[in-house]
């Protein structure tokens, strides 16, 4: 057998063990740390010293383009591609969205969410010919919403187009020195969530943006995470994602980044988050290393961007609902939801509803060369219309066949009057599901008590035996399932909250899936949706002093 495969199928044996080895079960939890000292977390803030600072703009106080004008056929008119639109986008996407305070306690919100409010996810811009702004990288600081240049490119003779990318990485200690081994699963889903949040803040802009096929090595050399001697003693960043910005044309050549990088001079240190880590989980950088993609992907032409059929009622701005998305902590268990809300919350789901080839926001960034590899199955506990109860939503037509084969007791009726634009399937009644999801989601209520959770199955099985990177994917596809549920919640007046502490073979035999590894189907992430209660206890102030223009 040729080396190259033999090292493809080990890798994914280890991404397949590694998934294994973290489920939770009813009688044990995955490894993870015996205490916490909440005076020790992480610093939240990754900084590099000795880098120039760019302040960014501050102008979403003034943005008045409504949430639903972000779904009609081809987007918003684009925007130019300026400073202060640069600034609007990480303001809503990754800048902070509030200070919280308790007590003696403060902490900050971010507008991307994080599993535990840890923020594992990175971020960096990658710019060329952006009028006011050095070309080069940067990192960016959400606490000073500024850009610490970490790199200038050499100069290049005539002018320049614009061009700018941003960058993901993630660092792994700062989820695992709460969560222990399964950390890797929830930095990807937090991956699926930050891709999301860009997806949305291009939207307002009328911008749009693919992912760039490189490879592990190329990413993490354009982003300066291969520079050892910038990190030191500082906890390492996983290179994960790059993706372009379009604000004009979207059938440009993909730009590389690895061809600007000759010549460049770097600047910066890491900070040391964590001086003092009581643990080590040495499977997080094993599966890190095994599910890497060792190759470049070709990129496709981004498909056109198709209109939303079914929206929300809701007259926000598409400012306002970002930057006031948060993450319910308790339900109110009485609440309940109608039907003809329930619809636009599922139809969001859907990538390509009218059938036509177009792609509907946030699913149009050709990151992947598969159709949608993750379905969600509803658990609806108080929706008007309908009955409590299990159902599946097939998120690509084609996916059916290999579900109901997976689980051909159930009884997969159609829902009447569900709109052509969800097709939504009845997979079994329950009238006490509220008590069963409590259990299955780690005993917490905030499952029970919302009006409908979701469970993502995620297709893990042969696929990712010749492409073990796939993981990875199949969890970033299940966050930003996640994100857009999330945004659409705020949307029908409710809110969401991601549920990455789940029993996963409880769950799947709740749902008839077969014996642990006998089965492609995994459960990867659930998210509860729900009217919040708000703890008035705690005092919230804005995130920044004042707005910049």
């Amino acid at each position: 057998m040729p080396e190259a495969t033999l090292s493809v199928a080990h890798d994914a044996a280890v991404v397949q063990g590694y998934h294994a080895r973290t489920r939770h079960h009813l009688n044990g939890y995955a490894a993870g740390p015996d205490t916490l000292d909440w005076d020790a977390q992480p610093d939240p803030f990754r900084r590099f010293a000795g880098t120039a600072l760019t302040p960014l703009p501050l102008p979403a106080h003034s943005e008045t383009l409504p949430w639903t004008a972000l779904f009609a056929a081809g987007g918003p008119a684009p925007r130019a591609a300026t400073l202060n639109h640069l600034g609007l986008l990480f303001e809503l996407s990754f800048a902070l969205s509030a200070w919280k305070e308790l007590g003696p306690d403060r902490w900050a919100l971010r507008i991307n969410p994080s599993s535990g409010n840890l923020h594992p996810t990175e971020v960096y811009l990658i710019a060329r010919g952006l009028p006011g702004l050095d070309d080069g990288v940067y990192h960016y600081a959400p606490q000073a919403h500024a850009l610490e240049q970490r790199a200038r490119f050499a100069p290049r003779p005539g002018p320049q187009p614009t061009q700018l990318l941003i960058g993901f990485s993630s660092i792994h200690w700062r989820e695992a020195w709460k969560y222990g081994e399964r950390a890797f699963r929830y930095c990807q889903l937090d991956m699926g969530h930050a891709i999301g949040a860009l997806r949305y803040a291009a939207a307002v802009l009328g911008w749009r943006v693919r992912e760039l096929g490189l490879s592990h090595a190329d990413t993490a050399a354009a982003l300066g995470l291969d520079r050892a001697g910038d990190f030191g003693p500082a906890e390492h960043e996983e290179a994960e994602a790059l993706l372009e910005l379009l604000p004009g044309a979207s059938d440009a050549a993909p730009a590389d980044p690895v061809d600007w990088l000759p010549g460049a001079t770097w600047a910066g240190q890491a900070n040391r988050l964590d001086p003092r880590p009581m643990y080590r989980w040495p499977v997080i950088d094993a599966v890190a290393q095994a599910s890497r993609r060792g190759v470049r992907r070709p990129v496709n032409a981004l498909p056109p961007l198709g209109a939303r059929q079914l929206r929300p009622a809701t007259q926000a701005t598409a400012a306002d609902l970002i930057r006031g998305r948060r993450s319910a902590q308790r339900f109110d268990r009485q609440a309940r939801l109608g039907i003809d809300a329930f619809w636009p919350l599922l139809a969001a789901l859907m990538p390509t509803p009218a059938g036509d080839g177009a792609v509907q926001l946030p699913w149009d960034t050709g990151g992947t060369d598969e159709a949608p590899a993750v379905h969600a199955v509803v658990f609806a506990h108080r929706v008007d219309g309908l009955a409590p109860g299990a159902y599946l939503l097939p998120r690509n037509a084609t996916a059916q066949p290999a579900l109901q084969a997976a689980l051909p007791h159930l009884s997969w009726r159609p829902v009447p009057d569900s709109p052509p634009d969800v097709p939504l399937l009845e997979l079994a009644l329950n009238p006490a599901l509220a008590g069963t999801l409590r259990t299955l989601s780690c005993h917490q209520a905030i499952a029970a008590d919302a009006v409908f959770v979701v469970a993502l199955l995620g297709e893990c099985g042969s696929a990712l035996a010749g492409r073990p990177w796939l993981y990875r994917e199949r969890l970033r596809e299940a966050g930003l399932i996640g994100q857009v549920l999330y945004l659409e919640a705020e949307a029908a007046g409710l809110r969401g909250t991601g549920i990455g502490c789940f029993f996963d073979d409880p769950v799947r035999e709740l749902l008839g899936l077969g014996a642990p590894g006998t089965e492609p189907w995994q459960v990867l992430y659930h998210f509860s949706v729900g009217r919040p209660v708000t703890d008035a206890r705690i005092a919230s102030t804005p995130p920044y002093p004042e707005p910049r223009p």
